[in-house]
């Protein structure tokens, strides 16, 4: 295509020729394609944020919790409270060899931190170091809890950003401090920084964690477990698991086989599939209705060449008879519309990238960008591509019209 000054002064005045006409074609493409990028940089910033909510916790994990029973069984009435024993631990690992990870979760709700004459309202969970495997401990100073603290049941703990920030300065290092949670000192060895809104028996974040076996002896738990949190072997699912874990623990406090209510199981991996097909779901709506917006676009586009070339029949007869071939005829009105197609999308791009940046800026803490809303080079391109496809789709059409007309037929129409 043979592009001089005269084929663009040609291009330019055609396209402003009829100035209200070319601006609401041009705000067709315009549209579309803004409608395109942004969303697609909606929908990644969308996942971004759901997936910190998620943040690092395993998506092959379940948990199982103690309820009243809703059978009767084996003398036992109906109604029955129970609680989960850490003998359970060992009875599932033995008796559920799917099961990768198995852990207890034991918490004290309502629990108040002090250091110095500062206070915070926290939860108090006692844990094994495994639980790591459970949910991912962020630790930015210190470390987690370990095998050491747990056989000799060290008075040692690991506090949550919240509690860090209530308690100490900004920038202070916080381990080696004793902090006293309900009349109990203990010595803080790390600082997690975990922020994911997922979570068991309280946020990470606001959480004073102990050893399970110092949580045992100094609130006088004895071998009672809240939570038993476990992880399944690779290529097992958790639902496929279900059946076989209710059944070890049934048997073992004498709760009936098909009591549906006493034992609570929570199926995380379930869940996290769930919210995967929402994403995969969202994906398709979002090129669906983005690709549709602009196709829709390039149409009208596409009409009004059409009516252009119509306007244009003695204009393009007069070129035929004195020697324009036909591809001369076929290259200028697909230049009209390449041009107007890719101004517009340009400017679209443009705009789309403009809001994205801004929302992003609203959305992330000031010099620290966790959640993505700007779209990547390469999807840029692929519109920008996709512009130029569009652009010479929508002026085939009217081209191929104007090729057909004859000099004789233009002369008779005037």
């Amino acid at each position: 295509m043979r592009i001089d000054i005269d084929s663009c002064e040609e291009i330019l005045i055609t396209i402003t020729r009829n100035k209200t006409r070319s601006l609401l074609t041009a705000f067709g493409v315009f549209w579309g394609i803004f409608m395109l990028v942004a969303l697609i940089g909606g929908g990644h910033g969308m996942q971004e944020q759901m997936k910190k909510q998620f943040e690092g916790f395993a998506t092959n994990s379940g948990f199982v919790a103690a309820e009243k029973t809703g059978e009767a069984y084996k003398g036992f009435r109906k109604g029955r409270a129970w609680d989960l024993e850490l003998e359970d631990i060992e009875r599932l690992r033995r008796g559920v060899r799917e099961l990768e990870h198995v852990t207890p979760s034991i918490a004290n709700w309502g629990s108040t931190a002090v250091y110095e004459d500062k206070k915070y309202s926290c939860t108090v969970k006692g844990l094994f170091p495994d639980y790591e495997f459970i949910e991912h401990q962020n630790i930015s100073l210190g470390r987690f809890l370990n095998d050491v603290d747990i056989s000799e049941a060290r008075k040692v703990c690991v506090i949550g950003k919240r509690v860090y920030e209530s308690l100490f300065k900004p920038g202070e290092d916080p381990c080696g401090k004793f902090v006293k949670v309900n009349g109990v000192y203990f010595q803080i060895v790390g600082l997690c920084i975990s922020e994911g809104n997922i979570n068991i028996q309280g946020r990470a974040s606001e959480a004073v964690t102990i050893p399970f076996t110092t949580m045992q002896q100094a609130y006088n738990i004895g071998n009672k477990i809240h939570v038993a949190c476990f992880t399944v072997k690779p290529g097992v699912k958790v639902t496929d698991l279900q059946d076989k874990i209710e059944g070890v623990i049934k048997k073992a406090h004498y709760i009936a086989p098909n009591d549906k209510q006493a034992v609570m199981f929570l199926n995380a991996e379930a869940m996290f599939s769930m919210v995967d097909n929402l994403m995969a779901g969202t994906r398709i709506l979002i090129w669906m209705v983005g690709l549709g917006t602009l196709f829709a676009g390039a149409i009208g586009v596409s009409n009004i060449m059409m009516v252009t070339v119509r306007e244009r029949t003695t204009e393009i007869g007069i070129r035929r008879a004195i020697g324009a071939r036909p591809r001369d005829i076929l290259q200028q009105i697909l230049s009209e519309s390449l041009v107007l197609t890719s101004i517009a999308g340009m400017a679209g791009i443009s705009f789309a990238v403009l809001i994205l940046q801004v929302l992003e800026a609203a959305v992330n803490d000031p010099g620290e960008t966790t959640i993505h809303y700007q779209v990547s080079f390469g999807l840029a391109m692929g519109t920008c591509f996709l512009l130029i496809f569009l652009g010479i789709l929508a002026g085939l059409a009217p081209a191929y019209r104007a090729m057909a007309i004859k000099p004789i037929d233009a002369i008779r129409d005037e």
